[in-house]
C-alpha cells in the first residue's frame, strides 16, 4: 500500500534521510525502530505530506502523495500522537469526533457524537466519559481517547507515534493489545514508530530499523531476534557497546 523509494531530506547542513527504501503491504503492521534523532518522525511527516522530501518518491496505492488531492488523501489516514494531542477546550467526545464535525468527512452533530461514544466503548471507556474534558482524565485514559479519535473515521491507514510513551507497563500493555486488536479488526494498514521493544513484539508484523538515514534492516518480527545485524542486536538489547554511538 505504501512504497517509499529513495527518500532524502535535509534541514540546512544536517541530512536526516539519506535514501530510505521501504514497502508496507496492505493490511499489515509495520513498526519502525531506531534511536532518537534518526529520522523516524521526519519520515512519518514526509508520508503525510507535512514535510516535503528533497528527493525520492512516496507512493500510496501507486499514486505519488505529492500530487494527491490533500483532503481526500488525508481522509484515508488516522493518527495517534505521542502526547495524545487532545484539545483542552473540547470535551472528550468532541475530540474523538473532531474530523467528523468538520471538513471532508463532516457528519451531523448527533451522528458524530454517537460514533464517538461507540469508539470510546471500543477502547474500553464508558459513555459517561464523553462529556468530560481531557484534564479530567488520567494519562492512560487520554491515550485511549487519542486512539478512539484515530479510528473514528474508519481510516485505511493508521499511524502510531510512540503509542506507549509515558505509560506504566500495565497500561502500555493494554494500549498495545488495543492497537493490535483494532488494526486486525479494521483490516487497516499500520505504521508505528517506537523505542519500546515490548510494543514492537506486541503489534508488529514487520520491523524496519532506521539508522543514519537509511533502513539498516527490515524483516518479519519473528526474525528480528535472530538476525545477525549488529545494529539491530545492539538496539533491541539496549547495549552500550556496538556500532551505534551512544553520543548523538
Amino acid at each position: 500500500m505504501i512504497e517509499i523509494k529513495g527518500v532524502t531530506k535535509a534541514f540546512g547542513p544536517k541530512t536526516v534521510l539519506r535514501g530510505v527504501d521501504l514497502t508496507i503491504a496492505s493490511g499489515t503492521s509495520m513498526v519502525i525502530i531506531g534511536g532518537s534523532g534518526t529520522g523516524k518522525s521526519v519520515l512519518l511527516k514526509c508520508i503525510l505530506g507535512l514535510v516535503r522530501p528533497d528527493g525520492g518518491a512516496i507512493l500510496l496505492d501507486g499514486q505519488d502523495v505529492a500530487r494527491a488531492e490533500r483532503d481526500a488523501f488525508l481522509a484515508r489516514f488516522g493518527m495517534l500522537f505521542q502526547g495524545g494531542a487532545l484539545f483542552d477546550s473540547l470535551t472528550v467526545w468532541e475530540n474523538v469526533a473532531f474530523r467528523l464535525l468538520r471538513g471532508f468527512q463532516k457528519r451531523p452533530k448527533a451522528e458524530a457524537r454517537e460514533i464517538a461514544i461507540e469508539k470510546l466503548r471500543r477502547v474500553g471507556l464508558s459513555p459517561d466519559v464523553a462529556d468530560l474534558y481531557p484534564a479530567e482524565l488520567s494519562g492512560g485514559m487520554q491515550k485511549r481517547v487519542g486512539l478512539a479519535r484515530a479510528i473514528a473515521a474508519a481510516p485505511e491507514i493508521i499511524f502510531f507515534d510512540e503509542p506507549t510513551t509515558g505509560l506504566d507497563p500495565i497500561m502500555a500493555g493494554v494500549i498495545n493489545d488495543l492497537i493490535r486488536e483494532i488494526v486486525v479488526e479494521m483490516g487497516a494498514t499500520a505504521m508505528t514508530i517506537t523505542h519500546d521493544m515490548t510494543s514492537v513484539r506486541a503489534i508488529a508484523d514487520h520491523v524496519a530499523m532506521l539508522h543514519e538515514g537509511v533502513i539498516q534492516w527490515t524483516g518479519p518480527v519473528a526474525e528480528m531476534d535472530a538476525t545477525p545485524d549488529p545494529y539491530v542486536q545492539q538496539f533491541i538489547h539496549g547495549r552500550a557497546e556496538g556500532p551505534i554511538s551512544a553520543v548523538r
